[in-house]
């Protein structure tokens, strides 16, 4: 098969592939025999009747077109892997020839990825810092906070409600004057009540959501907000009898010196990991490629997709989840353009640094990553295998394993000086349990 590549736009080609006439007339061969298991024609077994009388029973004309959907695609797929293109979306297809006993020629203009030329001067020595492991001061505290809110207590009080309070209310949902008893509810709510006291009550209008309620009860209904009390948060004090209560240290500061080196230790296990995030970030602001819309938008939708996944698996709308965070949807897709920007040229990067290097996947680094996956997912490996290979999901996941060992190589030839100490790092989440109660 020859192929020949025209760039017709700075971000799309068009490719005239020539089919020769032999392996042409082999595949038509091939849509005759499948035309002929699926047609039923009077005097002739499944799949055995010659093409003359497939002709004339289903058209000729119908025989070409069936063979250009079904083997264009193939052809299509190894000339981009021939010429080392990657294809943004489908491809316009246009048939230039299309007669038996000739080659068949087509063209397919379609829209493709750019691709960067690195030398070694380009990624070799790549500037970045390595996290100091050090832990301040601050960051203790921010920890013995957090012990601190795990054993709080909640107290009544009789003034009005605070940022920060927990407020107990009687829910009332009322839809065309009648009362909706499986949304009529005691609740407890922190930081959406402020203002409010003991006795009062809220009444306001608003609607149902059909994804959350059902469509038997979506649309307008009435809330009433009884508030039943107002419960204010009570810290105990950081003394020795609060580090006997949350830890088996008998002092505070015996405490605060194993938060100090659990601390220590948690941040030399993401060493790595940052480090690795910091070389390749370096390695991207030195790139100045202009990237297809179309590419962008795509990854960003995907992004968006992806968070919408998030919130449902919280049973909550991508709406309700963002005005949780003080987010809109115009500042999701913003947050999620520019994360995909950055994707996009990270994968750009290490593909580069992969051609310069010469890497390949071997069967063995391949063998190894979906036996991972199988077990992760608890699946046969070669059951997965089989299904990875006809979704086309394994050139995927070998350009993965492609692309980590680019970025192993930019590690290893990075230049990584130590961080100073004073330099700010992120301190690990950790969940809060809920305030106990008292009496």
């Amino acid at each position: 098969m020859q192929t020949t590549v025209e760039r017709t736009a700075e971000h799309t080609v068009k490719l005239t592939i020539e089919v020769p006439s032999d392996q042409f007339d082999k595949d038509l061969d091939k849509t005759y025999r499948a035309i002929a298991r699926e047609v039923k024609i009077p005097g002739f077994r499944p799949g055995k009747a010659p093409k003359p009388i497939i002709d004339a029973q289903v058209g000729h004309d119908v025989v070409l077109e069936e063979f250009v959907n079904a083997s264009v695609p193939t052809y299509f797929r190894t000339a981009v892997s021939d010429e080392d293109l990657a294809p943004i979306g489908d491809p316009e297809v246009d048939v230039e020839q299309l007669e038996p006993g000739k080659p068949f020629i087509f063209t397919a203009i379609v829209e493709v990825r750019p691709r960067l030329e690195l030398s070694e001067d380009d990624y070799k020595g790549v500037h970045a810092t390595r996290p100091s492991t050090e832990v301040s001061d601050e960051e203790v505290d921010s920890w013995i906070e957090r012990l601190r809110r795990q054993f709080a207590e909640l107290e009544p009080v009789e003034r009005a409600a605070l940022d920060g309070d927990f407020v107990t209310v009687n829910i009332t949902v009322t839809k065309g004057g009648t009362e909706v008893e499986r949304l009529t509810r005691e609740a407890r709510l922190d930081a959406e009540l402020s203002g409010t006291k003991p006795g009062d009550i809220l009444r306001f209008d608003d609607t149902l959501e059909a994804d959350r309620v059902g469509e038997d009860l979506a649309g307008l209904a009435s809330f009433q907000v009884l508030v039943k009390d107002v419960k204010a948060l009570k810290l105990p004090d950081t003394d020795d009898a609060f580090a006997k209560t949350a830890s088996e240290f008998d002092t505070m500061d015996a405490l605060r010196a194993d938060l100090r080196e659990k601390v220590r230790e948690v941040k030399e296990r993401e060493v790595e990991g940052v480090i690795r995030d910091r070389v390749l970030q370096a390695m991207v602001d030195t790139v100045d490629v202009d990237l297809p819309d179309s590419l962008i938008e795509d990854e960003t939708t995907h992004r968006v997709h992806h968070a919408e996944e998030n919130a449902g698996r919280y049973g909550l709308t991508l709406d309700q989840m963002l005005e949780i965070q003080g987010w809109d949807r115009d500042r999701l897709h913003d947050d999620s353009r520019d994360h995909a920007v950055r994707a996009i040229k990270a994968d750009l990067v290490l593909e580069a640094v992969a051609r310069s290097e010469g890497i390949e996947v071997t069967a063995d680094e391949l063998g190894a990553e979906i036996g991972s996956l199988a077990q992760a997912y608890d699946r046969d490996p070669k059951e997965l295998a089989k299904q990875l290979d006809r979704t086309g999901q394994i050139v995927t996941l070998a350009g993965d394993i492609i692309r980590t060992k680019a970025l192993d190589i930019l590690v290893r030839d990075a230049d990584i000086a130590d961080e100073s100490p004073e330099a700010v790092n992120a301190t690990p989440a950790e969940p809060a349990e809920e305030p106990k109660e008292t009496d």
